[in-house]
């Protein structure tokens, strides 16, 4: 059984920070990052959290669902906060799951910023990367522990980690975890904890899968729905341009050029197209970047490191930055291949327009890609416009690497055919020549006497 909160038009009015009767501590972070009213999903769920009881929370992506969980668990941690250093004193007490890498990484470092004035620790853990230096965390205790699912059983496995003091378990994109198969992990994990906590799941969606996981770990829970399942947001002005082919790559060239556009983040749906692409831009003078499923986690941290700084113009994605990928002022969103799961595309067209900001969402769309267009339409409930795009053929810069300035190959200075028609002809300094000594020395001796083996004549 699930309670609802009411849908009143007070809800909808800005409420400052000051109201929740938050931590002296967590009040100057939270001044310090320059918020000063909450979100929608804040407004409602904060209150609800502090009180101890089970919520269920559904918002669209970039409405700072991460900041409604984990402002309350500081909040209900401060009594146990310490300044001692021995391990002993800073156990696990809030552990908060998430499906994948960079969301874990996003949310330590939300957590991080939000009690830097508080002594309470976090930590991260997550695959792909050595596990010695998070090894070396845990041993050093901390209350709040952001993980995926694979790498935590990982530590405790490896008695790198006690989870029998957890009063607070958060799923963090529910709705993912169970797309990426974590429900017998989550289930190995529910059996660690011990019983009586407080739990809280946030996904963007709500589905009847996602209900039913909610009633097996949470106790009578409040459901905080500030939009409707599945929107997207206002600020996010969407457009569609039906292209295919070679095409789509020049679009793309010519929407970062023209309109002189960095930090743009272009979908595919496959990990060797994304790669592809990736080169092929940079071969069209476009500084891109791509990150996928079977790049490191190294790897994939350098790339959103570099993206986040501005290097990139672009960074192209599988579904794995749909999620956690939290980079302030992204102009736009490109879908260069359609989601065949519509929700994904409420997701990818997430990473804009967040935190109030305006932002763009461009997909293409071939013929054969249509019939998920309209699988999307049918999903928010709203009417794509399709728009016209005169697509330039842009220079393809071959003979030299724009960020480097060296030269990945060099063409050949005769033209290919050349090589095909003309006789050979040996370089003048390394073709054999033939002198009357030569000759005569091959024609005392045996072969196998010149190459060093045989015998001598008789």
């Amino acid at each position: 059984m699930t309670e609802s909160t009411p849908q009143d038009s007070t809800a909808e009015q800005p409420v400052p920070f000051s109201q929740f009767g938050l931590h002296p501590g967590i009040m100057q972070a939270i001044e310090a990052t320059g918020y000063v009213s909450a979100t929608p999903i804040q407004a409602k769920a904060i209150p609800i959290a502090l009180t101890g009881r089970d919520v269920m929370g559904a918002a669209q992506t970039g409405t700072g669902k991460t900041a409604a969980f984990s402002l309350p668990i500081l909040h209900r941690l401060m009594p146990f906060a310490s300044n001692s250093a021995s391990p002993a004193r800073h156990p696990v007490r809030a552990l908060i799951l998430t499906p994948t890498r960079e969301l874990a990484d996003q949310i330590h470092e939300n957590v991080q910023r939000y009690s830097q004035f508080v002594p309470l620790r976090a930590a991260v853990v997550f695959g792909g990367v050595d596990i010695r230096p998070q090894k070396e965390a845990l041993r050093q205790g901390c209350e709040i522990l952001i993980a995926t699912p694979g790498r935590l059983l990982d530590h405790v496995e490896q008695r790198n980690v006690n989870l029998g003091q957890v009063g607070i378990l958060v799923l963090d994109e529910a709705d993912r975890m169970l797309d990426m198969g974590f429900l017998p992990d989550l289930d190995r994990i529910m059996r660690l904890l011990p019983p009586g906590r407080q739990g809280l799941l946030f996904s963007a969606t709500f589905s009847p899968e996602i209900r039913k996981l909610g009633r097996s770990f949470l106790r009578n829970p409040v459901e905080v729905e500030v939009a409707r399942p599945n929107a997207t947001a206002d600020t996010v002005s969407q457009i569609a341009y039906p292209l295919e082919g070679d095409a789509k790559r020049h679009a793309v060239v010519h929407l970062v050029k023209s309109r002189q556009l960095s930090q743009v983040i272009v979908f595919s749906n496959t990990k060797l197209g994304c790669s592809r692409l990736a080169r092929q831009l940079e071969q069209d003078g476009v500084r891109a970047e791509s990150i996928h499923g079977n790049k490191s986690q190294i790897e994939r941290m350098k790339a959103l490191e570099a993206f986040k700084e501005g290097t990139l113009e672009v960074l192209v994605a599988t579904d794995v930055a749909a999620r956690g990928l939290d980079v302030a002022g992204i102009p736009c969103v490109i879908n260069y291949d359609l989601p065949r799961n519509p929700e994904d595309y409420v997701h990818r067209i997430g990473r804009t327009g967040r935190a109030g900001a305006q932002g763009e969402a461009i997909a293409f769309f071939s013929p054969d890609e249509e019939r998920y267009l309209l699988d999307i339409e049918k999903l928010i409930k709203t009417k794509i416009p399709r728009g016209e795009l005169d697509v330039p053929r842009p220079p393809r810069r071959r003979l030299a690497e724009h960020r480097t300035g060296r030269s990945r190959w060099q063409a050949p200075e005769a033209p290919l055919d050349d090589f095909f028609t003309k006789p050979y002809e040996p370089s003048p300094s390394t073709a054999p020549v033939a002198t009357p000594e030569t000759r005569l020395v091959s024609a005392r001796r045996p072969v196998g006497v010149l190459l060093g083996g045989g015998r001598k004549p008789a």
